[in-house]
């Protein structure tokens, strides 16, 4: 399901042919690909060194789209501090990493630096459903069934155990959404994907205004 999920989020981001696009934690390079066939000019930045090489090779293995433009490029960088100038992306989007980040308000922070005016930012994550009892549900399976899953295909029960664990001090789509909105993005909304289990976040760089600055 989570590549029916990305496709939602890149089918959001409304790609135009020739834009730039960046995609934090790219890991092995669903959404960098998905963007890159959609015309993109696509750069996929991620800490990991064994996740690019991945998605390299994952490069080598696509055949590009007939008469288009399709050449992502991996490099090893951090979501916090992204090694870019600001104002340089159309497209800026991170899949199942913001949750993970040490910071997630930086890394948000660091999405809109590097957004053009008018540039798209992008999140897909796990969420927190709203209805009681489907998160007491939800957040069940996870405790209970996830693990288990870990443990019979990869043989380790911790492979996804982290999941619920990483989702306790995640604010999840709410706090996403606070965060665009402090932000100033224009055009901010969400989709609940699943009852609120997943979730895409979507805002749009206002043109000419800065961010609000985060009181300490």
């Amino acid at each position: 399901m989570h590549r029916y999920w990305k496709r939602r989020l890149v089918q959001q981001a409304g790609v135009r042919p020739g834009e730039r696009a960046l995609d934090l934690c790219c890991g092995t390079g669903d959404i960098a690909f998905a963007l890159a066939r959609q015309g993109a000019q696509v750069v996929g930045l991620d800490f990991s060194p064994p996740m690019l090489a991945a998605a390299r090779t994952r490069l080598r293995e696509q055949t590009p789209p007939a008469g288009s433009f399709f050449n992502p490029q991996f490099l090893r960088g951090d979501a916090l501090s992204v090694p870019f100038p600001a104002d340089r992306f159309d497209i800026v989007t991170i899949a199942y990493g913001l949750r993970n980040l040490a910071n997630f308000e930086q890394g948000l922070s660091e999405m809109w630096r590097v957004a053009r005016p008018g540039g798209r930012l992008l999140v897909l994550d796990f969420g927190k459903p709203g209805n009681a009892l489907w998160r007491s549900l939800y957040f069940g399976y996870l405790k209970r069934f996830v693990p288990l899953f870990g443990k019979i295909y990869c043989r380790d029960a911790e492979t996804y155990a982290y999941i619920l664990e990483s989702l306790e001090h995640y604010p999840a789509q709410d706090g996403v959404a606070a965060n665009m909105r402090r932000l100033n993005g224009a055009n901010t909304r969400r989709m609940d994907l699943l009852g609120g289990a997943m979730s895409i976040n979507y805002c749009e760089k206002r043109v000419g205004i800065a961010p609000a600055l985060r009181e300490n």
